[in-house]
């Protein structure tokens, strides 16, 4: 008998065939075409004039796409059978049949089907669009055939690989290996491909006969059960351009439908109702079809949110509104509830998204990213099914699979992989498992399906079970739930570098979603007090807009230049548009013909901010008459303005010849090198560093060594160069030793500030440092004209403060990190996400960093390190080249944490107060007042279902447990508790006028204020 290695040896020989003989070539296909960049639909590509192409031309370029056109008649010998055409065109392509979009061609799938039974002259037009890629480099045009597709012979090689595969991982020792063994050299020795056409047939029916028992054999009792879900991840942008997805989709459906027609058990997930939508608007056909399989449940839509979006970059607001917009969709389109997250490629997991998730409806979470953590070798995370528990408590039962052998194709050897690489050896007899080409589409293809026929229980392979994946979780919480619990953030230890490239759209994002927010709030109060409709379908296009822009690979900044420059034009002008409605909604609650000033206040508590007054405003007073202190800046006249929660308050403006002077007392001064007001005093040296910090309260000092202190490093990871930061990094520093220019430009009596001018390397930057009068907080207003390559940016705040923990803000809340690299894992969180600050703090004092729109974040001892900017050169090698501007601050604080100003400081940084000219005929309003500190309202709108209901989202944001007292500025009629989509849950009561609720720990609340019948 042949040893395992001679078996080896012949049967790969015997596979390297398949390809040459599943395939009779009965002629060549020729083709006409056109080359075009335009979006074209098949039905208008008979307006262009095709020309002949041939085998060996070289077509296209960057962007663009060549339509091909060819007729083909079903030869007599195809009668009855299998037709093919097996196409090389050079790239990948969409192909339509008789004009039906029909399958595609691409890393998995190379031939398409004309017919399972031919019939003679049965006459096929073949229309191809394929794409020229952006590579540079042509496309070469292949040969393309006419073929008879084997369908014995193929069978025949299925048949062998999977036996094959059995045997290569069971116990050489077992009865079952020496069975397989021998059925394996019977077949060596009876396969003769030599013979031809039916002899040929009925030959591989023969080996096929001797491979059957074997086949038949199955498991025992304690096999392990897989539940698979057909796939496909699709990259709604990466390495190619929207554009491009648009085509992608139609690949990817038309040919798991084309499956689906042969395949009547074919089950296949596809995530991303946005992909979804780009189906339904460009290919009407085929999404008919695609409805169709969703009503027999062969489709399954399942995935929750609009696309699969990053969760540490978009705010919580933008979180809730991906499964507000998602399954919104799957309900409207399919009458499908999505019950699971699906974020295969997604670089990490905010610990505040159990709590999200379970606030949407969604029970279930299941990712792939986990396990592929390239230097995590020491401390991998430990488990496949556990119980993930948000920082507020909340928990969803998730899944983590593994990649397996990219691409994902079944066969036996994937399916044992699967089982035995788990990490989980205990407690679990199930696993989830994902298999079908992904990345850039495709899903699985027909090998996939005839392994699976094999592969339901055959003996030495784990037991399988195609279907949804809710299938999988209901499962396996009839089993019982393992005995695993994970808390807090699913902190992937890789791909670090995605918190700051390409900064420019992460400002842009940060900015427009705090537009977003204004839009909402003050929309809201120009609907109640009539002056202006709420423009519901509208802000429904731009909330999807703007939550297409937070896939995993456009905010993060890892595609190519193309995505980037085409995401930041499409930011740009969403940020302009949003913000020219906050403006006209702010407008219609004043009377534009009146010269006062009325300020807006969109946080939930009273505050008084400095503002830049309009222009012709010289002087105002406050509704008393008390006449404001004014300086004047570079052009502006700015004021201290006040005004309440969630409201405005209006200021008489005063006319020249009513002026009375104002000398107002000024505790802020500035030079050249020192900074004070009533709260610190500040000592620079000549490069804008602050080289002394003192609390003139208690007479701390505060800089450990000297702050404000800007970095920059050589930034050249050994792979992955957009998403990743190296661990080693600190040993390339650039030296910076050129002083700066400073300007003291402002000195009272409002604020002072210092302007730094400096060169970094081969870059400048420019700092306005501003300090006010009565405020602990000192901000950076930074212009950096960046024209680095491979260079990190950084500002390091190296502080006297004892912790061994710091605190990111992150949605809804804050997690704790070491600052220490005690373990590996700790070590692993070098440089970690933030949102609008970080702080170390000890039990009663601390400091935190301030930003706008600044993500990554590195805390190692004492030291606060703000990322500022990268430039990786792969996959856009013009990544954050030129003008960057950006603000940061710090501020520190005797006392707790819990009675701090950190996180208020924060948001008055992001959200500015607004000025405009005109009165409202309230002299002052408030919407909302909340009468605890820690309980902040992030968003006030009108509800989904446009009734005119006001819906209140609150979060407590410090960890703390409290009642809290709420009383709404505006009528109503009842109060529900909702869910985070607006489901009304639970009538609230109202006593004295208060809303009265109760928080846990970082606990988001959504309320429903029922319209009064007063308003109509």
């Amino acid at each position: 008998m042949n040893t395992r290695k001679e078996i080896q040896y012949q049967l790969e020989n015997l596979l390297r065939a398949k390809q040459r003989l599943i395939y009779r070539k009965l002629s060549s296909v020729e083709f006409t075409g056109f080359i075009t960049k335009e979006r074209l639909s098949y039905s208008e590509i008979s307006d262009y004039g095709f020309e002949p192409i041939h085998p060996g031309d070289r077509w296209g370029s960057n962007w663009m796409y060549l339509w091909l056109r060819g007729t083909i008649v079903a030869p007599k010998e195809a009668e009855g059978k299998r037709l093919v055409v097996l196409a090389d065109f050079g790239s990948e392509a969409t192909l339509y049949i008789n004009g039906v979009v029909s399958g595609a061609i691409d890393m998995q799938h190379h031939d398409v089907t004309l017919t399972r039974n031919s019939r003679e002259g049965e006459q096929f037009e073949f229309v191809a669009e394929a794409y020229a890629g952006h590579s540079g480099q042509q496309p070469v045009f292949g040969e393309s055939y006419l073929c008879l597709f084997e369908e014995d012979v193929y069978q025949f090689f299925i048949d062998l690989e999977c036996l094959w595969q059995v045997l290569k991982f069971t116990d050489a020792n077992s009865l079952r290996a020496a069975e397989i063994n021998r059925c394996l050299t019977e077949v060596i020795a009876a396969v003769d491909f030599g013979l031809e056409e039916e002899e040929l047939a009925n030959h591989m029916k023969f080996c096929r006969d001797l491979m059957q028992p074997l086949l038949e054999c199955v498991n025992g009792s304690t096999s392990p059960l897989l539940f698979l879900m057909g796939q496909s991840h699709l990259d709604i942008a990466w390495l190619w351009p929207i554009e491009e997805t648009r085509r992608k989709i139609a690949r990817t459906m038309s040919n798991q439908l084309a499956l689906m027609d042969e395949y009547p058990e074919y089950q296949y997930t596809q995530s991303q109702p946005y992909l979804f939508q780009l189906a339904k608007e460009l290919y009407p056909e085929m999404y008919a079809r695609i409805k169709q399989r969703v009503a027999e449940g062969r489709i399954i839509p399942e995935g929750g949110m609009w696309v699969e979006s990053d969760t540490n970059l978009a705010g919580g607001e933008s979180l809730i509104r991906q499964f507000l917009h998602g399954k919104r969709f799957f309900q409207e389109e399919f009458g499908k509830d999505n019950q699971m997250l699906w974020l295969p490629d997604v670089f990490g997991y905010s610990g505040n998204m159990p709590q999200i998730m379970k606030g949407c409806g969604i029970n279930y979470f299941a990712s792939v990213k986990m396990f592929q953590t390239y230097e995590n070798v020491v401390d991998p995370f430990p488990y496949n099914t556990f119980m993930w528990e948000g920082i507020d408590g909340s928990e969803v039962l998730t899944h983590l699979l593994d990649y397996g052998d990219y691409p994902i194709r079944v066969n036996p050897s994937f399916l044992i992989g699967q089982w035995n690489d788990r990490v989980q050896k205990d407690g679990i007899s199930t696993r989830l498992v994902q298999y079908g080409h992904g990345d850039g589409g495709g899903g699985a293809n027909r090998d996939d399906m005839e392994f699976l026929r094999r592969l339901e229980n055959l003996e030495g392979v784990p037991r399988t079970r195609q279907g949804s994946p809710i299938d999988y979780f209901e499962d396996q919480i009839a089993r019982g739930i393992p005995d695993a619990k994970y808390v807090g953030e699913l902190y992937y230890p890789a791909h670090r570098g995605t918190y700051t490239t390409q900064a420019q759209l992460k400002r842009l994002n940060r900015k427009t979603e705090i537009g977003f927010r204004e839009v909402e709030l003050w929309g809201a109060a120009a609907e109640l007090l009539q002056t202006k409709a709420y423009p519901y379908e509208k802000m429904n296009d731009l909330w999807k807009q703007l939550l297409l822009h937070h896939f995993h690979d456009i905010l993060p900044g890892t595609s190519i230049h193309r995505v980037h420059e085409e995401a930041q034009a499409e930011l740009t002008k969403l940020h302009g548009t949003i913000h020219e409605m906050a403006d006209e909604v702010r407008a219609s609650l004043a009377v534009k013909e009146s010269a006062d000033v009325t300020v807006f206040n969109s946080l939930s508590w009273d505050r008084k901010e400095l503002v830049a007054l309009p222009d012709g405003v010289r002087a105002i007073a406050d509704y008393t008459g008390n006449v404001v202190p004014v300086q004047w800046h570079e052009g502006a006249l700015y004021a201290e303005l006040a005004s309440p929660s969630m409201g405005w308050s209006t200021y008489g403006v005063i006319q020249e010849d009513q002026m009375v002077p104002v000398v107002a007392s000024s505790a802020v001064t500035a030079t050249e090198s020192h900074l004070e007001n009533e709260y610190l005093a500040i000592e620079m040296n000549d490069r804008g560093e602050f080289i002394s910090i003192i609390d003139k309260q208690t007479g701390t000092e505060w800089a450990a060594d000297s702050c404000n202190v800007i970095a920059m490093y050589r930034d050249q990871p050994s792979a992955f160069d957009a998403w990743e930061i190296d661990r080693r990094y600190q040993a390339s520093r650039v030296a910076l030793e050129d002083k700066a220019e400073i300007t003291v430009t402002a000195n009272g009596p409002l604020f002072a500030n210092v302007r730094i001018e400096r060169k970094l390397h081969q870059s400048t930057i420019v700092q306005d440092i501003r300090i006010r009068s009565g405020s602990r907080r000192v901000e950076f207003h930074t212009t950096v004209e960046w024209n680095e390559k491979n260079k990190m940016l950084r500002v390091d705040f190296p502080v006297n403060v004892h912790a061994n923990e710091s605190m990111q803000e992150i949605q809804f809340g804050y997690v704790r990190r070491p600052n220490h690299a005690s373990r590996p894992h700790d070590a692993d969180r070098f440089e970690v996400s933030q949102h609008k600050w970080t702080a170390l703090a000890e039990t009663n004092r601390g400091f935190a960093l301030l930003n706008d729109c600044k993500y990554g974040v590195a805390v190692k001892d004492q030291t606060i390190s703000l990322t500022l900017l990268r430039s990786p050169s792969y996959p856009d090698e013009t990544s954050d080249q030129g003008t960057q501007q950006f603000t940061y601050g710090f501020l520190f604080w005797d006392g707790a944490f819990h009675d701090s100003r950190v996180i208020q400081e924060a948001y008055e940084l992001n959200y500015p107060m607004h000025t405009l000219h005109g009165a409202s005929s309230l002299i002052e309003q408030s919407l909302l007042q909340v009468d605890q500190a820690n309980i902040i309202a992030e968003t006030v709108k009108l509800a989904e279902d446009g009734t005119g209901d006001w819906i209140i989202r609150l979060y407590e944001s410090k960890g703390s447990s409290v009642s809290c007292g709420i009383r709404a500025g505006l009528p109503y009629s009842t109060l529900f508790e909702t869910d985070m989509l607006e489901n009304n849950q639970t009538e609230l009561p109202v006593i004295n006028e208060r809303i009265h609720l109760q928080f846990r720990p970082f606990e988001v609340k959504t309320i429903r204020l029922v319209k009064s019948k007063e308003v109509s």
